[in-house]
């Protein structure tokens, strides 16, 4: 699903400001509200846009704590089947699969180091994990979402 000019203008518009009325977006791109509407309307149908989601400071739920932890599976176990498994953790905010010698990466939010423990025992209780290797995140240095752009960066 290629998105043309306006499709990336869109997008960008709601990555900033989910919250911006069709007209607003409209404004800024140089089309109707309508003609946005149906625009975004299509690009949730597509696919292209997933849904929309509010922000929360993690710090109101009391989440403070934070730790990545590369997960070492069992034999042939897979993708499906550790997404399964995470996802039954709450506090598991993400998870992807890794290249190198870890089979997957969760990224892990909690309300303090001992919660971050209960997390990492309750996931390497799974019965495919032979073992877990963490880091807790001292201090984040970029915590904004990448902006999408409406180009490539450069030429190639």
């Amino acid at each position: 699903m290629e998105l043309d000019a306006l499709d990336r203008a869109i997008v960008g518009a709601l990555v900033e400001d989910a919250r911006s009325t069709y007209a607003e977006i409209g404004h800024q791109i140089g089309l109707s509200a309508p003609a946005v509407k149906r625009r975004v309307d299509r690009l949730l149908s597509n696919g292209a846009i997933t849904g929309f989601t509010a922000r929360v400071e993690p710090s109101a739920l009391g989440w403070t704590t934070e730790a990545y932890v590369e997960l070492f599976c069992r034999g042939k176990t897979s993708p499906a089947e550790i997404g399964t498994a995470v996802t039954r953790h709450p506090e598991v905010i993400s998870a992807c699969t890794i290249t190198g010698e870890a089979d997957a990466l969760l990224h892990i939010r909690a309300k303090d180091v001992r919660h971050v423990e209960q997390v990492i025992e309750r996931v390497a209780a799974e019965p495919f994990v032979v073992r877990t290797k963490s880091a807790i995140v001292l201090s984040r240095l970029i915590d904004d979402p990448p902006q999408v752009r409406s180009g490539p960066a450069s030429e190639d």
